[in-house]
Order: structure tokens, then sequence, then C-alpha cells
């Protein structure tokens, strides 16, 4: 699924989704994107929910990733398999991709809704 850079996680950042968030739990590598309309509304990832991504991070077995892929940015949920990884859509779960190290752009930290439902 598609994922828009928000920029990089600095106090003072002003995102509905971050109202009473502490920014300064995390890295100074850290940075947000939100996750766009192909989502959806149901799930454990919804459209609009805001993702905090540290680059400093190394992918791991299950990690949740944010991918360059066909000049987009995209969230994929990853697997180890021996040395490499093996990124699966986190929605639909068709459409897996072998992962390159230099398509991976950081690992998701946590996650913020913007309605608390």
């Amino acid at each position: 699924m598609v994922v828009n850079y928000l920029g990089p996680l600095v106090a003072g950042i002003d995102h509905p989704a971050l109202r009473g968030y502490d920014v300064n739990q995390f890295a100074p590598s850290c940075y947000l994107v939100e996750i766009g309309e192909e989502a959806g509304v149901d799930g454990p990832l919804i459209e609009g929910d805001v993702l905090v991504v540290d680059e400093a991070r190394t992918a791991q077995h299950d990690d949740l990733v944010i991918v360059d892929c066909d000049e987009e940015q995209r969230l994929y949920q990853a697997f180890r398999l021996g040395g490499s990884l093996l990124l699966i859509p986190p929605r639909d779960r068709s459409g897996s991709i072998r992962a390159r190290q230099n398509m991976l752009r950081g690992v998701v930290v946590s996650q913020a809704r913007r309605y608390g439902w």
C-alpha cells in the first residue's frame, strides 16, 4: 500500500494523529509517513494512520517496512528467508517481492491513528 512522506519527526510537528504523543521518545533518524487511501477504513492499518519510521533500523522478520518501489513509497511486511527478505503487502497479501537492501527506506517503529475509534 502506498504511503505519503510527511517529513522528519521533530518536536513541534503538528499532525492530528500525533496529539498527545511524546515525539522525543524516538531517535533523530525517524520520519513520518501517512497511509494512503488504498488501505481502506477497516483493519489494523487504515487510511490516514501515521507511521513513525526509523531509517537507521535494520529490517528483521515480521517488521513493517517502507520501500521505494515504482517511484513511490510503499508499506510491506518483511519476512526473513535466510539472508534475504521477502516483502508481502500487509493488506491483500498478494504481490510479494524480494527486497534489495537499497530499496528499504526504514522500519516502522510506531503507529498513530488520527481518530480513536
